[in-house]
């Protein structure tokens, strides 16, 4: 049981802009309020964690190094604007297509719980007072199996998939957020920290 809360963050369409496979650094753009959640975690002291399948390397779509890459554009951009990672942890892996050793059933690709709970060994993390920030159903399925929070952001797939399949995801997220920023400000909202740095009440 680690001692830190962390919010895992999906990366394409809920700290990044969505735009198909990301097979270029050029192509990675954050939304408009990323850095300012993520700012706003590393002020707090809550772990920010990107968690993500980027399946196109088993695909073909893209190498193991454009990925390194573009996923070194993300915390470049996330530095220029004074805020940075804890970590980011990457699925390549897809169960049917490519080849080996990329073509394999995992137990990292979301909605499997694997990048959460390595996570967690690696960064110490308390999965239990942690929460998963994503824009489609399968981002929050590892929060549940691991004991974590679900919320859905309505950036890129998330206003459609909330709006038309909502029936469909299996679990209910517990917030519904707007933005990334937005789920951050829920998750601080309802840390217990504030009671306690105030000391207890007599």
């Amino acid at each position: 049981m680690g001692h830190r809360p962390a919010v895992f963050i999906d990366r394409d369409g809920t700290l990044t802009e969505e735009v198909g496979y990301v097979n270029h650094p050029s192509r990675l753009r954050l939304l408009p309020r990323s850095a300012e959640a993520i700012r706003c975690l590393n002020a707090a002291g809550v772990a920010a964690v990107v968690v993500t399948n980027q399946a196109g390397i088993a695909r073909g779509y893209f190498s193991a190094e454009v990925l390194r890459a573009t996923n070194d554009a993300l915390v470049a951009q996330l530095e220029d604007a004074g805020a940075h990672l804890d970590g980011i942890y990457v699925c390549p892996h897809h169960p049917t297509e490519g080849v080996p050793p990329y073509r394999v059933v995992c137990d990292c690709r979301k909605p499997a719980p694997g990048l959460l709970e390595r996570a967690a060994a690696e960064l110490d993390l308390d999965l239990a007072a942690s929460t998963m920030v994503g824009d489609k159903a399968s981002d929050l399925v590892p929060a549940r199996s691991v004991g974590a929070g679900a919320v859905l952001v309505l950036t890129g797939y998330g206003l459609g998939e909330w709006e038309y399949r909502r029936e469909d995801f299996g679990l209910a997220p517990d917030h519904v957020a707007g933005d990334l920023l937005d789920a951050v400000e829920w998750v601080l909202a309802r840390r217990p920290a504030a009671a306690s740095r105030t000391g207890p009440r007599r």
